[in-house]
């Protein structure tokens, strides 16, 4: 369904830290740095961007807004959550653990990260 999700940040080292440390919980390879420093990273076709904002502005989370991040285990999602943790994150919402929704039973972590934007790690249980 995406393309790519991009998020703005004030500063780069901080913010990739984290994201190599928590995309890395799942499975995802280091950030690749281009020429402008924006840093992707890059699995199953989808991208997820870090840029520092181009009309020179600070960087904001979105109030409301979740990006959310599909883990193979509720190992992975608790990995995750405490690699974030580890690097410059903020726990929100319940610990780590098992919720119900109304499409089945998830293992959801939630964080912000050094920017402000929340996160969600979900591992989706089988029925």
């Amino acid at each position: 369904m995406f393309s790519h999700v991009m998020l703005g940040t004030d500063d780069m080292a901080a913010s990739r830290a984290f994201y190599d440390a928590t995309l890395g919980a799942l499975g995802i390879g280091l950030g690749v740095s281009d020429a402008k420093g924006r840093t992707a990273y890059m699995h199953a076709g989808g991208r997820l961007l870090l840029s520092v904002p181009i009309n020179g502005e600070p960087a904001s989370h979105a109030n409301g807004g979740t990006i959310g991040f599909a883990a193979a285990s509720p190992a992975a999602v608790d990995a995750w959550h405490a690699a974030g943790l580890a690097h410059g994150g903020t726990a929100i919402e319940d610990p780590p653990g098992p919720r119900q929704s109304p499409f089945g039973q998830l293992y959801l972590a939630y964080l912000r990260d050094p920017a402000g934007n929340k996160l969600c790690a979900a591992h989706r249980m089988a029925a």
